[in-house]
């Protein structure tokens, strides 16, 4: 089994200079920039908020695994850790990297399930999606052509900054 992280993403934040300053169960959809004025200095991003008493926006971009590669090449040490990838079995209890970030002004700190931001993959091949699960309470499903049974129990997160 092995799952992945699929579509808009549910989580809170907080300003980077003043900590008391947050927004909470913001939904970020990484398949969507934000429009922006012709002439507008920040880089493409997903989301974007102007805190109380700032000239500019904040922003945060969701990285793409190619992305997220990039930046890491930057730092030096090892990072294939800190690459975006599925979580297998054999990780079940580690915290894996499904999702990556590049933010200014801005520090995500805590991860909300709406249920269908994630694909499990059974060993055999057969695909759940969508709003077949959610992982905000236990799950578990039946790969009835491979007589496999999956579930995710006891789901985390956390972020981490690299």
């Amino acid at each position: 089994m092995s799952i992945s992280s699929t579509a808009n993403l549910c989580i809170d934040i907080r300003n980077s200079a003043y900590d008391s300053e947050t927004r909470e169960k913001i939904v970020v959809d990484p398949t969507s920039f934000v429009d922006q004025e012709e002439g507008a200095r920040e880089p493409p991003h997903h989301f974007a908020v102007k805190w109380e008493g700032s000239k500019k926006s904040s922003v945060l971009t969701v990285l793409s695994a190619q992305e997220l590669k990039t930046a890491l090449k930057k730092k030096k040490g090892k990072h294939e850790k800190k690459m975006i990838r599925a979580l297998t079995p054999e990780e079940s209890d580690e915290f894996v990297p499904v999702a990556a970030f590049e933010t200014r002004g801005i520090v995500p700190y805590a991860f909300h399930s709406m249920g269908g931001e994630f694909i499990v993959k059974s060993d055999g091949g057969r695909v759940f999606e969508g709003d077949e699960i959610d992982v905000s309470e236990d799950w578990g499903d039946y790969d009835d052509e491979n007589d496999i049974a999956l579930s995710i129990s006891d789901f985390a997160s956390k972020f981490e900054a690299v």
